[in-house]
């Protein structure tokens, strides 16, 4: 069966029974949205702050192929693996992006047997969140615009403006805008454009705020531009627009609650992406899972160089999260794919390309264990596909490395399939001592914080700038320096050109913009060709979906 067939069959239990059994979550402290989806009050959240935490589990992957190799997949099956062994156990993810759902990659809701559920509803609108913060965007950008058209009293430079509409769907078209046209009555014509909804700054702030408060004083922190006259940075608080701003977000920000196929508890709230923001889940919904829970997987976006790198930098470093260990998916496609064969050709077996691709797990594995000092177990996400040979191979060559290799078949047979995944890390949880280390202190500057990044991470030379975006890098240091740096670049290579597959090392970063997103309290640097706004392939996964004449939605995957 498909997945979304697998998903349709599941025997799903009502959601506010199923809290009270599992976490003690009385009803009047959850808010359903229908039977089998719930978000949890605030004043529940806040009545936890003094109970002990539990132990917090990463899942992180290799560099991807472009259909992602399993990590969602994986932390379902692993919470499911750990609840099935009796460890009590609360999986932690993002919300799926609709962009990426209706374009090449899918929904990301697990698959298989290892599936997070009602699959359609998580995939979709879910619970508004989405749609909550992009008109919480948006209303700033209307703002802004409507600012100008009234005189503009805060002298604002519209050539500066930094703050772009969103929407959450792939649409190249509106990369690059102009606005305004039709006359005096639309105000002034100017340059624009629009992000993906999980590239905004809003959705960065929605997962790092730590309360209503916090939020709103975060929102009104965002710098939307700068003056013509000193080129000072302009606030939103300055457009007095936090307050309705916060106000769209007020019931988004409760962490959303759901259930697996087994029936066992995660939570998904927030959903930036890993590539141009830092792609984790919210960190009230880690932090208050961690309260639930003996064990909280959670996981971060592609691979260990991005999401993984700012989980360690810019959410545990602000949460003052303490992660226990670190899960690496790995697949053999995946390698293979880094060791040169087209992904056409994936599905047969080729030893001597997989031992090439070894490079890349390799270098993975040391920047977990080396530059993040975390305990790594690779956990190898079965294919049909993989031959015994190559997984034989697989596990010999990790077994030269400082972590431990399983076989994972969740997809395929549930917790059953990752009972020995779940056994193993346990173990190196209850028996972990390890204190993660960040890969650059707070008090570098800027620039030496990008630097380390690429060098340690990357494995690059070092990184470079014009003149004009090393002036820009100096001008940010001076008011922004303590803050941590979010590098937004291609997922696929180490390096920022996705066709230097395996572990590059020697090359050279080129950091083409940065932009500081205040309200965030991080740097972003785009590296390389790096686009905010994706497109639809020749053939998107749209054109597959549909509704059958019962209501029941089809094709989506």
């Amino acid at each position: 069966m498909s997945d979304i067939e697998i998903a349709q069959r599941a025997k799903k239990l009502r959601i506010i029974d199923l809290a009270s059994e599992k976490l003690g979550i009385s009803a009047e402290h959850l808010e359903p949205y229908g039977h089998f989806k719930a978000k949890i009050s605030l004043d529940y959240i806040d009545s936890l702050k003094a109970d002990p935490e539990g132990k917090l589990i990463l899942v992180t992957a290799i560099s991807p192929t472009p259909a992602g190799e399993g990590k969602t997949t994986t932390s379902v099956g692993l919470a499911d693996g750990l609840n099935s062994i009796g460890k009590k156990t609360i999986v932690c993810l993002r919300e799926p992006s609709l962009g990426p759902c209706f374009g090449i990659k899918g929904g990301a809701a697990g698959g298989g047997y290892a599936q997070v559920v009602p699959m359609e509803d998580i995939n979709l609108h879910f619970t508004g969140d989405f749609h909550a913060i992009g008109a919480a965007h948006n209303l700033l950008s209307a703002l802004i615009d409507n600012h100008i058209h009234h005189g503009n009293a805060l002298d604002l430079d519209p050539r500066t403006i930094a703050w772009k509409r969103v929407m959450d769907m792939n649409d190249r078209a509106l990369r690059k805008t102009i606005v305004a046209l039709g006359g005096t009555a639309n105000g002034f014509p100017r340059e624009d454009g629009f992000d993906i909804t999980v590239a905004s700054e809003v959705m960065a702030i929605f997962c790092l705020a730590t309360s209503i408060t916090d939020l709103r004083e975060r929102l009104g922190n965002i710098v939307i531009g700068y003056t013509r006259a000193e080129q000072r940075p302009v606030t939103a608080a300055e457009l007095r627009a936090n307050g309705a701003m916060a106000v769209l977000l007020k019931d988004a920000i409760k962490p959303n609650v759901v259930q697996t196929l087994e029936n066992n508890i995660a939570f998904i709230h927030g959903g930036p992406f890993a590539n141009i923001a830092h792609g984790c889940n919210s960190v009230t919904a880690t932090k208050t899972a961690l309260k639930l829970a003996d064990y909280v997987v959670t996981e971060a976006g592609f691979g260990a160089d991005l999401g993984a790198e700012k989980f360690i930098d810019i959410k545990c470093r602000m949460a003052e999260l303490k992660p226990s260990a670190v899960v690496l998916v790995a697949t053999v496609r995946a390698l293979k794919y880094h060791g040169g064969v087209a992904k056409d050709l994936l599905n047969q077996e080729d030893l001597a390309a997989l031992k090439r691709g070894m490079v890349n797990l390799e270098k993975h594995v040391a920047n977990i264990t080396q530059h993040y000092g975390l305990p790594c177990i690779v956990s190898i996400n079965h294919f049909t596909h993989d031959t015994e040979a190559e997984i034989n191979l697989l596990k010999s060559k990790i077994s030269a490395l400082d972590c431990v290799a399983v076989v994972a078949k969740h997809w395929a047979d549930g917790s059953a399939g990752a009972a020995e995944l779940a056994r193993i890390v346990a173990e190196t949880v209850d028996q972990s001592v390890a204190e993660h280390t960040y890969v650059y202190e707070d008090t570098a500057p800027l620039w030496d914080k990008l630097q380390a990044v690429a060098t340690k991470i990357y494995g690059a030379a070092g990184i470079s700038a014009s003149a004009k975006v090393r002036q820009d890098i100096e001008n940010l240091n001076k008011r922004y320096g303590a803050f941590p740096v979010c590098i937004a670049k291609t997922q696929m290579s180490f390096s920022t050109d996705p066709s230097m597959l395996g572990a590059p090392s020697g090359h050279i970063v080129e950091i083409n913009e940065v932009r500081v997103s205040a309200g965030a309290k991080f740097v972003v640097a785009v590296a390389g060709n790096m686009m905010t706004m994706p497109g639809l392939p020749k053939v998107p996964a749209a054109e597959n979906i549909d509704v059958n004449a019962n209501g029941d939605i089809v094709g989506l995957f």
